[in-house]
């Protein structure tokens, strides 16, 4: 420890000896470290149980088809299903040994929104050979009637 006994000339020291105060703000510091409790607390969370597909569309090897149709549906080789089996189909889809084609064909009047959220699940899961099948349809715009 720093001591010092003030001047020769008898004055008082004029600065304050910090080094008991570090001492004993340390001392305190390690008894709240040990005094304060380990956090092993958990919140139960109930999840939700994963259901299987209801109906198995059929994966064809070499072409798949993906409709969006009008009425806000998705049929896969003609087959509706949802978000979530499209994400499934397309794991099982890569999980081959070719990967087949995808192609995505959204009718006239498919809603904007639902084909970009497909076409980010698609582009979401890697796939490598996707193309869009019926913009031959749109090829000349006319006005309405």
């Amino acid at each position: 420890m720093a001591m010092s006994g003030g001047k020769d000339d008898g004055s008082p020291m004029m600065e304050m000896n910090t080094t008991p105060l570090i001492d004993v703000m340390l001392v305190l510091l390690i008894m709240f470290i040990i005094t304060i409790p380990v956090a092993t607390h958990s919140v139960a969370i109930n999840l939700p149980q994963a259901t299987p597909p209801t109906n198995n569309p059929i994966i064809n090897p070499i072409k798949n088809k993906l409709v969006l149709t009008a009425t806000n549906q998705i049929l896969w080789n003609g087959s509706p299903i949802t978000q979530g089996n499209l994400v499934t189909l397309l794991q099982a889809t890569k999980a081959m040994p070719v990967e087949p084609e995808l192609q995505l064909q959204p009718e006239a009047y498919a809603n904007y929104e639902i084909a970009n959220e497909i076409i980010k699940i698609v582009t979401d899961s890697k796939v490598t050979k996707f193309g869009f099948v019926g913009n031959e349809n749109y090829a000349a715009f006319t006005k309405a009637q």
